[in-house]
């Protein structure tokens, strides 16, 4: 614009002023939003909560996340060890954005009943079906009797259960409660009641340290596939009906069946046991679009890419994986699965 001789000096020094202060307070606001605008395109980073190293859970856990960060570039998930009875606390609490819940667990988090003390609120799922797991127990060949029943009531019995406080051994403790026993009670007559990691309690079962081993994971598990490879072996224990009743009944745990096939050297045939899902749990502050991709990125890639991770998410499906109502699904989950054709119940 033109200087003009008839305008007032004032006027048009105000104006050139007023003009400064104005682009300035722009190129401000374009400073200030710049960080906004970097966090928006930038990389979102979620640690994912698994299982034992070594474990089903923590080499499904890597798998998904790769699967995930293929598909979608801008989501990073770093896998931290963990455990089914905790994870959902630790969800719900912030320090880990996504992780492995277990079905029934899970549940009873959610309502704040047994063994939680309060209402896990901010829990949210992406479905359930992703690992069926079987709970095992081995029996050495040669130790005593070979009924469940009368194998955890004996005296001096040897056993060997994970980490406490994992799935496993609070379902094993469920049991023996139910036959009238304890894990106290099994060290009070001289028997040994160990915990510790699945390395580890395979090394215990192994070195004859112990003569049981209990243990949930979903099949075919390396450390029994291991143990049938080895010098000691075993037998694959048949959970009573009415144990696998009561686990259901009281619990929300399901049945089912050990295929014989499954470690050909352990057994000779089917064997009926109790069973837990996995369910991937999420916290409620997970933007609805990364739901959305995670899940959209799961069901693009059932069937035999997540064969290829895991032998036991071969079986996942999205349409009985939404049937699950233990833990509210994510919004972006429900988008996910509508988009793929699936309608989660309301």
């Amino acid at each position: 614009m033109g200087f003009d001789r008839n305008r007032p000096a004032g006027i048009e020094q105000g104006e050139i002023i007023m003009k400064f202060q104005t682009s300035r307070r722009l190129l401000l606001g374009t400073v200030l939003a710049a960080p906004f605008i970097r966090t928006a395109s930038a990389q979102t980073t979620l640690e994912w909560v698994a299982g034992s190293v070594g474990g089903g859970w923590y080499t499904m856990a890597a798998g998904l996340s790769s699967l995930i960060r293929e598909e979608n570039p801008d989501l990073q998930i770093r896998v931290v060890p963990g455990g089914g009875l905790a994870n959902s606390t630790r969800i719900n609490n912030g320090q880990s954005q996504i992780g492995w819940g277990i079905d029934a667990f899970a549940a009873s988090a959610v309502q704040g009943i047994e063994p939680y003390n309060a209402k896990h609120e901010r829990l949210r799922c992406l479905g359930t079906g992703y690992s069926p797991t079987e709970h095992h127990f081995l029996r050495h060949r040669g130790a005593g009797p070979e009924d469940m029943r009368a194998i955890l009531t004996q005296r001096g019995l040897k056993i060997a259960a994970p980490q406490r406080s994992s799935t496993d051994e609070m379902t094993l403790q469920r049991i023996l409660r139910f036959l009238g026993t304890s894990p106290d009670k099994i060290r009070a007559e001289g028997g040994r009641y160990l915990n510790g990691s699945y390395a580890d309690i395979a090394a215990a079962y192994n070195d004859g340290q112990v003569d049981y081993l209990y243990a949930a994971l979903a099949r075919p598990a390396a450390i029994f596939t291991e143990i049938a490879q080895g010098r000691r072996g075993g037998h694959m224990v048949a959970f009573p009906q009415d144990v696998r009743d009561h686990l259901q009944s009281q619990y929300a745990y399901a049945q089912g069946i050990l295929p014989g096939a499954t470690y050909p050297a352990l057994m000779t045939g089917d064997v009926p046991v109790t069973m837990m899902d996995s369910v991937i749990l999420v916290h409620e502050s997970v933007p609805d679009d990364v739901t959305f991709k995670i899940t959209r990125t799961l069901i693009r890639n059932r069937g035999q890419r997540l064969i290829s991770i895991h032998a036991s998410m071969g079986a996942w499906d999205p349409a009985k994986s939404v049937q699950y109502r233990g833990v509210p699904l994510a919004g972006g989950a429900v988008r996910a699965f509508r988009e793929a054709g699936v309608n989660p119940p309301a």
